[in-house]
């Protein structure tokens, strides 16, 4: 069996890139109400330069009366315009942020559990619940403001250049420097948003980490040592902040100062012309007072789009490496072989099953083998012990056997049918795994080893007697768990999983090392608990504990690498 995990991967990060880059491409509805709203300036000023004139021609108020009214309906009207197409554009940006942290979760929870190069928990949580936040008004506010530098300032310099061709060639030549100026300054602030974000994750994966051992950093008296470490990663995103607002600024600096020398040239060049120093510039004469009003009030608005993209602009470059990072996330997970497959509503029914694995290569994604190629055959409800030395690859091979982790070169038939990528999440629902550190989640006994499901208390009770956690649960029956099995002994937290396995419909039980770091009396009662439990099923546990593998039916030993690999260890052929 081959494994394809890097295609899958490959094909689950591209929804992410992609929808999100066309959605920017392509215009919104709240875009397009926004871009209207911003055109209803046009009439505006035309409106009021005409009152302008209509005052100096002494036409009295009677005559003004009509364009004010025009002036505030229209004003009214592009409000309403303005406010709906963010509200449309924001609602957007949210189900797209939704869309993508769907994504996100569905591949971290499809990703192997074995998988070491994941994400930390509490960088994970970071980049999905607060750092996606930053995509939001990148999609709501920069699309929006790309739209109107893309139209706006064309309409304004085509009405400018009907009444002044040289008002128009001034904003023309002063309008293109902001955006290459903000594009050279655009280019730092993406790269220190990435390197605030990234270290912000890191803080964040830090600081979980520690709480969750604080009761080891307590014994260890290391906690003075872990605040000024924390305080350090503390300082280092203060100053990657400070580096984010000192290019904000600047920008921000930047766009101001080029367009004050714009409007100001505009409005010298009026003057002037107005005095009759300058009579040339306008099409056949002298502009008159309402011509020259009418340009003064749209020089300003001609800059306004390019203030707002500067505005909007480290929002974009702060979007940019959220979604990078998210996209990171999804990459990073190893997929579960058959992930992309949907679980069959209706179970089979819950028989021993067999297990046939042929030249199986034995190793984990960017770890070396120290297990030859191994092939062997468990009968349906047969009980056997996999024994090697610890660290030989006994838990890689399990994982293996789940599904868990992808096989590099060999096959793997359950039951008689391939484990693939089309079999494997049936073929998963029909086995139970126990690992070698059972997580204890913080809550009640039954809500651990129920794991969400709706199960009664006879279940449970049944459960935990088949695994000897009743006298335990009898003593403390209020008990409440703490999170990583705080309350419990590690005898304890293994029979908390082997009452998990007990409630689990499973025809096949891989369980990875029960009884390790327990003392004689403890792993006794636990391997009797475990043939109790697994009466009737198929069972391979990996072990290294003689006593536990005594009560097997069989023993396999796995040979080791060096052990038959003469001379080239792709010539092992090994049968256990």
């Amino acid at each position: 069996m081959t494994s394809t995990s890097s295609s899958a991967t490959a094909a689950a990060s591209g929804p992410i890139q992609d929808s999100t880059s066309e959605l920017i491409r392509r215009p919104g509805a709240g875009a397009l109400w926004q871009v209207l709203a911003a055109l209803v300036w046009l009439p505006q000023a035309g409106l009021l330069a005409l009152a302008v004139q209509s005052m100096a021609d002494e036409a009295g108020v009677a005559g003004v009366w009509p364009m004010a009214a025009g002036v505030l309906g229209l004003g009214l009207m592009r409000a309403w315009l303005d406010g709906h197409g963010g509200w449309l554009a924001n609602r957007a940006a949210r189900a797209q942020l939704s869309s993508l942290r769907a994504q996100v979760v569905r591949a971290l929870a499809q990703a192997s559990p074995l998988d070491r190069a994941r994400a930390a928990s509490g960088q994970a949580a970071s980049a999905v619940a607060e750092q996606a936040e930053a995509i939001v008004p990148w999609l709501a506010r920069y699309q929006s403001a790309m739209w109107r530098v893309r139209i706006l300032p064309l309409a304004i310099v085509a009405a400018v250049a009907a009444q002044s061709w040289l008002a128009a060639l001034i904003l023309l030549v002063a309008a293109p420097l902001i955006p290459l100026f903000m594009a050279i300054v655009g280019w730092r602030a993406k790269a220190a948003s990435e390197e605030q974000m990234l270290q912000l994750g890191h803080m964040n994966a830090f600081l979980l980490d520690r709480l969750r051992g604080l009761s080891t950093l307590r014994a260890l008296q290391a906690v003075d040592l872990t605040a000024r470490r924390l305080r350090r990663h503390a300082e280092s995103l203060r100053t990657r902040t400070m580096r984010v607002l000192r290019i904000a600024f600047l920008s921000s600096a930047v766009l101001e100062l080029f367009s004050a020398l714009g409007v100001a040239m505009v409005a010298v060049y009026i003057g002037f012309h107005l005095l009759g120093t300058l009579s040339f510039g306008a099409w056949g004469g002298k502009l008159g007072l309402g011509q020259a009003m009418f340009v003064l009030l749209l020089a300003p608005a001609f800059f306004e789009p390019l203030r707002d993209l500067s505005a909007v602009w480290h929002d974009r470059a702060a979007g940019e490496a959220a979604l990078q990072t998210l996209q990171e996330l999804q990459q990073q997970a190893q997929p579960l072989l058959g992930a992309a497959a949907a679980l069959a509503a209706d179970r089979l029914p819950t028989q021993p099953l067999s297990v046939a694995v042929a030249d199986l290569i034995v190793q984990a994604p960017g770890a070396q083998t120290r297990l030859a190629p191994v092939s062997l055959q468990v009968r349906p409800g047969e009980h056997v012990a996999l024994w090697s030395p610890s660290g030989s690859g006994k838990s890689v091979l399990l994982a293996q056997l789940a599904g868990l982790l992808p096989v590099p070169q060999g096959e793997i038939r359950i039951g008689a049918r391939r484990l693939d990528e089309q079999s494997a999440v049936e073929l998963r629902g029909r086995m139970a795994w126990m690992g070698q550190q059972p997580h204890v989640f913080a809550g009640s006994a039954a809500r651990n080893i129920g794991l969400g499901r709706e199960l009664g208390a006879e279940q449970i009770a049944a459960a935990t007697a088949q695994a000897a956690l009743d006298q335990v649960l009898a003593q403390r029956p209020a008990m409440s768990l703490g999170e990583g099995g705080a309350g419990l002994s590690g005898g304890e937290v293994v029979r908390l999983a082997l009452a998990r396995l007990a409630l689990k419909p499973a025809g096949l039980l891989l369980v990875d090392e029960p009884t390790a770091h327990l003392d004689p009396e403890t792993a006794a009662q636990i391997a009797e608990a475990l043939r109790r439990i697994a009466k009737g099923r198929t069972l391979l546990v990996a072990t290294h504990d003689a006593q536990l593998a005594s009560r097997m039916d069989r023993l396999i030993e796995l040979p080791l690498l060096d052990d038959v690999c003469h001379p080239a260890p792709e010539s092992c052929e090994v049968s256990a």
